[in-house]
């Protein structure tokens, strides 16, 4: 750390990762970095009052602070041992101690047994809070450590449990999941699924998924289902509570959605092409997704809502460990309840891979509708929602007759082509925003669309974009549109130029650019040549160089 990153953190004031302390003592040193790591880890600064003001940290081992005995006490006074690093730099003609805490791979705690975790309160302020039981339980499970589907519950028996919903499994295995399993006794698929221990104890996996009423209001006290249906001014259509184990309840809630997703039909060409709101595939993942991977450790529910013309899908719980908006459909694959995800896979119920989210995404955009949105996510729950919006009937029709061709577009394929017929034109730099990846793998996707003869691309370096092919605004029914978006060539672009200059006496490249939606290379490239056809005559240098007619240059 430099100083310069020192002041930046103090002038940002305190947050979820970073904590200022006037002085500590050394359990309390030990407590703050707790309360970090149990967070996403950041930075502990002493000698920072709590409203920025440098004041200086007092040496800690006599005239000094000695780092390695600071890393040492942290270490030593934690558990499991955090491995901090220390550094002691001036700011203000006044020492400041920064201490990096990392972000813990489990629950940390301080030896003397305090567990607190990072929090921000009503008014936005951090703050370190105590760290209840079932806090922690999700802490583990949202990292990963601790599968809470495979915690033991000595008190239900094989018979305790739903003998209709065990033969529900049986059925779907049967029909679209692992065949084998449907000839297995109660306890022996009980075990093949993992939800009896090595000594014949179920888990409260079992219970989830094919425990009674009366078993999971016991032993699951958590679990509850909700599907609200909403119009356009908030009356409530629909309200049920879903008190089945999870294999029902995901059933249920598909129909429950598929009960008001109306479909709208178009002719393309010989055949009738129907266009639900929300692909029923797209629904069916999206709930099992809440079930699979809320976290059972927390009240909530699990509620899926129609409202309006949107459908949403909401859970307990933030995303596992590694998940974020921004790495959705591009992060490997992760449960938060692996026993139950495993089961839903095996009953044939969601994508075996594990990529159900991009199945979402995917049966969505073939239907001309928007994509999915999981902006108002945190780390509380994670709600996913599904704007009908109009569809891109045109696009519907032309994705669908790929897949009848054998030919289906896939997910980056249908993101770029929603995105460019939205917006005309898309860069490598969006199309990396787009699909989640680096913007250099991203234009070797454009590229390929290209080489399909799906796009064709304007410009280079930066300033490529990329738009719709010809042929295909041909397949779409709309050649006009490929004029309208291919822009301007050279003759137009000169004539242009020439127009503005008349008009305003004067241009510039950033203005060129802009007029004839050019990068500022290109524009720089035209006026140049613009120049030694005699065509203008520039005045100035390099970007504060204007350019005008030959006979308004002032000598």
């Amino acid at each position: 750390m430099v100083p310069r990153d020192l002041r930046a953190l103090v002038s940002g004031g305190e947050s979820y990762t970073v904590e200022f302390k006037r002085e500590v003592n050394d359990d309390e040193l030990a407590e703050a970095a707790v309360c970090l790591a149990n967070g996403d880890g950041g930075w502990l600064l002493i000698g920072v009052a709590n409203d920025g003001t440098i004041v200086g940290a007092s040496p800690r081992h006599g005239d000094s602070t000695q780092i390695p005995r600071v890393e040492a006490l942290v270490a030593n006074k934690t558990s499991p041992s955090l491995a901090v690093q220390v550094a002691v730099e001036e700011l203000d003609d006044r020492d400041i101690v920064a201490v990096r805490v990392p972000k813990a791979q489990t629950v940390v705690a301080t030896t003397a047994g305090r567990y607190v975790r990072r929090a921000i309160d009503v008014d936005g302020k951090p703050q370190c809070l105590p760290m209840l039981p079932h806090e922690a339980q999700a802490r583990a499970s949202a990292l990963g450590v601790r599968d809470m589907s495979a915690l033991a519950l000595p008190d239900v028996a094989v018979g305790d449990l739903d003998a209709a919903e065990l033969d529900r499994f049986r059925r779907l295995a049967a029909a679209g999941g692992d065949a084998i399993l449907a000839e297995l006794s109660d306890h022996d698929l009980l075990s093949a699924l993992g939800l009896r221990t090595v000594d014949g104890t179920l888990t409260l996996g079992a219970a989830l998924l094919f425990g009674t009423a009366d078993v999971l209001a016991t032993f699951a006290p958590t679990h509850a289902v909700v599907f609200q249906a909403l119009d356009d001014h908030d009356a409530v259509i629909a309200d049920e509570e879903l008190p089945a184990p999870l294999l029902r309840a995901m059933l249920e809630l598909a129909d429950a959605v598929n009960r008001h997703n109306p479909e709208e039909e178009i002719d393309d060409g010989l055949f009738r092409l129907g266009l639900p709101r929300y692909s029923p595939i797209a629904v069916r993942e999206l709930i099992a997704n809440a079930l699979v991977h809320r976290d059972y450790s927390l009240n909530g529910q699990v509620r899926v809502a129609i409202e309006g013309t949107t459908l949403s899908v909401s859970s307990a719980g933030g995303f596992p460990e590694g998940i974020t908006v921004d790495n959705l459909l591009t992060a490997p694959p992760q449960a938060r309840n692996p026993l139950i995800a495993d089961a839903f896979k095996r009953a044939g119920l969601v994508e075996r891979t594990g990529r159900g989210v991009n199945r979402v995404y995917r049966h969505q955009l073939a239907l001309g509708r928007p994509q999915p949105d999981y902006s108002r996510s945190t780390r509380a729950w994670v709600e996913a929602r599904m704007p009908a919006g109009a569809a891109d009937r045109e696009l519907a029709a032309f994705a669908a007759a790929a897949a009848r061709d054998n030919n289906a577009l896939n997910l980056q394929t249908l993101q770029v082509l929603h995105e460019v017929r939205a917006e005309s034109r898309i860069t490598s730099g969006r199309a990396g925003e787009l699909l989640q990846i680096a913007a250099e793998e991203a234009r070797s996707v454009l590229n390929a669309l290209v080489e399909r003869g799906l796009l064709e691309s304007r410009g280079e370096g930066k300033g490529r974009t990329y738009h719709l092919a010809a042929e295909l605004y041909r397949q779409l029914g709309e050649s006009a549109g490929y004029v309208r978006t291919r822009g301007f060539d050279p003759i137009q672009q000169e004539q242009m130029v020439l127009t503005f200059v008349a008009e305003h006496g004067s241009i510039g490249r950033a203005e060129a650019a802009e007029l004839c939606r050019l990068s500022p290379d290109q524009a720089s490239r035209l006026l140049r040549r613009m120049v030694a056809a005699g065509a203008l005559r520039m005045a100035g240098t390099r970007r504060t160089a204007r350019y005008h007619a030959p006979t308004l240059v002032a000598k």
